[in-house]
């Protein structure tokens, strides 16, 4: 059971603690109670709530403090924040690391063009990151929308294994654009870069030590009989 002292003091020009209340910190005559378990046990008194805690060797959580009356849980309040801490902290290097590249496109672009920027999409999403896709419109083309449609619907279509539609396509001025998300996360694609950075020293390195082994030797040259 945490036993501690309130971690902030609510005055003027002071910081307002964000931590919940627990325990004897709680003040109020009654309150809705949860089980360790999810349960719901109902409305019950303060003490009786206070003394269930200390009977499960757990403590009582203010989760809902503006219901009425409040809702307390059962739970090991320690193990909790040390959870939602390794949870808010994975949430966070995932954002860090998430980063939207762009891919410009004209609507009549020519198949070689086409391949070339197909492929950088294809690099972009196995490294993990997004790809927003931009067709730019020009002149006449700007009443012809159907051609920037068909073409993100072709390239969404060529890079299915790799990614997926994130944000369909849509009109922002005299652009269309749509973001690809990729299947993989940026930390497992970053775990394979790795690998196979790996992979590939390790075959240079065996490589060398074959080539030096293959080397032909020096014939020996004796003094004359």
């Amino acid at each position: 059971m945490v036993v501690e002292e309130a971690t902030a003091r609510c005055y003027l020009g002071g910081p307002i603690s964000a931590e919940p209340r627990i325990n004897d910190r709680i003040r109020v005559p009654e309150v809705r109670l949860v089980g360790p378990s999810g349960e719901q046990v109902g409305i019950v008194p303060l003490a009786k709530a206070l003394e269930l805690a200390q009977e499960y060797d757990l403590d009582l959580v203010e989760v809902a403090a503006a219901a009425r009356p409040p809702v307390c849980k059962l739970m090991d309040y320690g193990k909790f924040k040390y959870e939602s801490a390794m949870k808010a902290r994975e949430s966070r290097k995932n954002q860090a690391h998430t980063v939207i590249k762009e891919m410009k496109l004209r609507p009549k672009i020519d198949a070689h063009d086409y391949d070339t920027k197909k492929g950088h999409v294809v690099r972009f999403l196995k490294q993990g990151d997004k790809v927003k896709i931009t067709i730019m419109f020009r002149g006449r083309e700007q009443s012809r929308p159907e051609l920037g449609h068909r073409l993100l619907q072709r390239l969404a279509e060529d890079v299915q294994d790799l990614g997926f539609v994130e944000s369909a396509p849509k009109q922002d001025g005299r652009n269309m654009i749509m973001v690809l998300g990729p299947h993989k996360k940026k930390t497992e694609a970053m775990a394979e870069a790795r690998e196979a950075a790996d992979a590939r020293r390790t075959a240079r390195r065996q490589e060398r030590v074959q080539d030096q082994g293959q080397q032909p030797q020096e014939p020996e040259t004796g003094g004359a009989a």
